[in-house]
């Protein structure tokens, strides 16, 4: 028998996070997830990175991580958004436009998932891997997991941070809604002529949204979604015709290009989670909302909920409660559940106003895109959501300590 206060399944990157964020309050944390280490800590580079917002980016600091990164971390400096392969944006975002002065990061996954599995190391956090869950108990009393390995661990509290269709989600009848979209979600790098000078460019095509993320140096990293046809038939390309295909979409601004890296492929859905809390058991990340990339807030989202979960624990721990309760765990849905639901809606709607033929949306959408740029109050509302400054922001996202 193992006993902890909290049992974080999945580690990937939320759930590492979670951990320390624990840690850094004095709760016990353990971590399981069903790769090995070595498997998640693997520093080949693959062309995945992240948009690290400036809210994501203080909570890393203060869980003592950003140092560690921050010198592969690329500035954003401008955001400009456009439609197809139209040389000037529709719409800018400006970073000296916010009282914060910058948007964030991009981040590649190989440095971030490194770095966190080395901080739950230094911690003494207990990382058990390869290992899955089998199943779960719960009574008023706590939870049991039964292992991969034969063990029974006993914890307060289960944190499902183990991805969309969450297994634990529905080991405790938590449903998903949601569909998939005609889409398939393409990835890769590249490195180019010329220098992006920190602009990260999302252009929309009517297969879905095309964005050019700068990455450290002379590359970039592009995230795309296509028609499930059309993604077939790219992926299908040797890499000097999807390297073509690239430079069309870009339109020969960063000059000569070439692949970098390794391509990647996947289906592209919504999923949202009926609730994000049930006795003994929270949800956080893609177990909870599985969101589509199109604006890169997929990461933010699941560090916006674990900053919640660890205050709102936190809070309870200290006033003496049972952190497994229901009761607590409410607050915690009902702080992220309105909003991590408004936003993944938001960009579903984005998703199917822009990734179509239609002359008449593109009309509209057009009209939008150059109303919202001459409108500074919306655009700068819009600007505080993405970097995660707006609302009730928990306390690690403000860049304050537990």
């Amino acid at each position: 028998m193992e006993r902890t206060q909290v049992a974080i399944v999945g580690g990937g990157l939320i759930g590492p996070a979670l951990a320390l964020a624990l840690k850094s309050a004095s709760i016990e944390a353990v971590v399981l997830d069903a790769k090995p280490v070595e498997t998640r800590a693997a520093d080949d580079f693959d062309g995945r990175a992240y948009a690290i917002a400036l809210g994501s980016q203080r909570l890393l600091a203060t869980l003592g991580i950003w140092d560690t990164v921050a010198g592969e971390a690329q500035p954003i400096t401008d955001i400009h958004v456009s439609e197809g392969t139209a040389p000037d944006p529709l719409l800018h975002f400006d970073p000296k436009e916010l009282d914060e002065g910058r948007f964030g990061w991009i981040l590649e996954d190989r440095f971030l998932r490194r770095a966190l599995l080395d901080a739950l190391s230094e911690a003494d956090i207990a990382d058990f891997a390869p290992v899955s869950v089998e199943g779960m108990a719960r009574d008023t009393y706590g939870a049991a997991l039964t292992l991969s390995d034969g063990k029974v661990l006993n914890a307060d509290l289960v944190v499902a941070a183990d991805g969309r269709r969450s297994g634990l989600g529905r080991m405790a009848g938590i449903s998903q809604v949601g569909w998939r979209y005609e889409q398939t979600g393409l990835v890769n790098a590249i490195a180019h002529e010329r220098p992006h000078n920190g602009l990260a460019h999302q252009s929309f095509f009517p297969g879905g949204p095309f964005a050019v993320l700068p990455l450290t140096g002379n590359r970039s990293s592009l995230v795309w979604s296509e028609r499930r046809a059309a993604a077939e038939r790219l992926s299908a390309l040797p890499d000097g015709a999807f390297t073509e295909e690239i430079a069309h979409r870009i339109g020969g601004r960063l000059g000569q290009i070439e692949l970098i890296g390794k391509r990647w492929a996947y289906p592209l859905d919504l999923s949202l989670a009926t609730a994000y809390a049930a006795d003994r058991l929270a949800l956080v990340g893609d177990a909870a909302h599985g969101v589509h990339p199109i604006a890169g807030q997929g990461m933010n989202m699941g560090l916006r909920d674990i900053a919640a979960l660890a205050e709102v624990l936190t809070d309870a721990s200290r006033l003496g409660e049972d952190i497994g309760k229901l009761t607590v765990l409410s607050r915690y849905q009902q702080w992220r559940r309105f909003d991590a639901t408004s936003m993944a809606l938001g960009m579903d709607a984005l998703n199917q106003l822009f990734s179509n033929r239609s002359r008449v949306l593109s009309t509209v959408r057009q009209a939008g895109l150059r109303a919202v740029d001459a409108l500074g109050t919306a655009r700068r509302g819009f600007m505080r959501e993405a970097i995660g400054v707006s609302g009730e922001v928990p306390r690690l996202l403000r860049g304050q300590t537990l």
